[in-house]
């Protein structure tokens, strides 16, 4: 039996410093842990333009359609700010999304301990959260057509249109249901039903499925601007959200902060099972490319290192081998040891990033 595979995309900005620790954590478990990977890499956002004027190349869009998951650093930096909005970094990450029909965006805020004094909240409020939005990420106002700039009689508007089919929404709230019956069981879905018609039907569509496929998990409904005070005032009352392209946006960079930088935060986006009933799937830190610190050695790569956890359990079915990453990156953490963006209080290791991924290593050493 052939090794899964595994194409890594690091990018632009700091998306290749953060991608070689992960490297190391890959081949660590094949040399300790029996999980050999066949890994290929090639070229995504403004390192593909740079290479062959295009975003993504057909070619990896083709790899990325046949392997087993994708990993992707971060795109983007200012050198591109100019460009056709048509060949923008971004767009290569858009494709992939939309090509693989990556629909339903997991993106976990969990506060380690040792971090907890990082978040703007108090601590009493973060410690110990342990949350996950579901963004549904392949339609909505991002891709609802029509859309443009256009003249209306002696001035320009802009319009988008928010756009879902019952399709779409059950199966993203199929995904968070099943999600919930591996965590706590609940699930809080938010939109704005009370002024989008768009709403009235993701509401009626979620308590459908619900009552049909799921009636053992809790459901909720709250409105999604109530729902962002709610993550700040108390956000560990929720266990799952689930929610649409917008407003999984905003509300998970909201919930990104709750746990004190966003250089910790994984995600995955997954789409529907594969011949080998694997999701397709695409990994990737939350945090952007941080052109600012590029090749400086300041980024943290644990954000990167959890993706490759969420990928060992969603798409390798190694959900102890996930648990056995994450307890390293929690050691490293409660030892003390912080990278650049983690600085600040007292009798802590700053270390690079290559050291925070050796750290992680030795971590990994001490769990056999």
């Amino acid at each position: 039996m052939s090794n899964p595979s595994i194409l890594i995309l690091p990018g632009d900005g700091i998306g290749p410093e953060v991608m070689a620790e992960v490297r190391k954590i890959i081949s660590w478990y094949g040399d300790n842990r029996d999980l050999a990977f066949d890994v290929s890499e090639d070229l995504v956002g403004g390192a593909a333009y740079d290479a062959h004027g295009t975003p993504l190349h057909d070619d990896t869009m083709a790899k990325a359609q046949e392997v087993d998951a994708v990993l992707l650093g971060a795109v983007g930096g200012p050198k591109y700010d100019n460009l056709d909005f048509s060949v923008k970094p971004e767009r290569g990450l858009l494709r992939l999304r939309k090509e693989m029909d990556l629909f339903a965006n997991l993106r976990p805020a969990q506060c380690f301990d040792a971090l907890a004094d990082f978040s703007s909240l108090k601590k009493d409020v973060v410690a110990g959260l342990d949350i996950m939005i579901v963004r549904e990420l392949t339609s909505g106002i991002y891709f609802g057509e029509p859309r443009g700039i256009f003249e209306e009689g002696n001035e320009r508007v802009g319009i988008n249109t928010q756009r879902y089919t019952e399709s779409e929404i059950e199966r993203v709230a199929r995904s968070a249901f099943e999600l919930a019956r591996r965590r706590g069981n609940k699930v809080c879905s938010m939109e704005k039903a009370n002024v989008m018609e768009s709403g009235i039907l993701w509401r009626e569509v979620v308590q459908k499925v619900h009552d049909e496929e799921y009636a053992d998990v809790e459901l909720s409904h709250m409105y999604a601007d109530a729902g962002a005070m709610q993550l700040c005032r108390w956000p560990k009352q929720f266990d799952v959200i689930v929610t649409d392209n917008l407003f999984g946006d905003l509300l998970s960079d909201a919930a990104a902060m709750l746990t004190g930088s966003l250089g910790m935060l994984p995600s995955a986006s997954l789409g529907a099972p594969m011949a080998n009933g694997r999701p397709k799937a695409l990994y990737e830190p939350v945090h952007g490319s941080a052109p600012d610190i590029a090749g400086e050695g300041k980024a943290n790569p644990i954000a990167c290192a959890l993706s490759f956890a969420m990928a060992l359990r969603y798409s390798f079915d190694q959900g102890a081998e996930a648990d056995r990453l994450e307890q390293a990156v929690e050691k490293v953490l409660a030892d003390g040891v912080r990278t650049a963006d983690l600085l600040g209080e007292e009798g802590v290791t700053p270390v690079s990033t290559s050291e925070m991924g050796d750290a992680i290593i030795a971590a990994l050493n001490e769990s056999l």
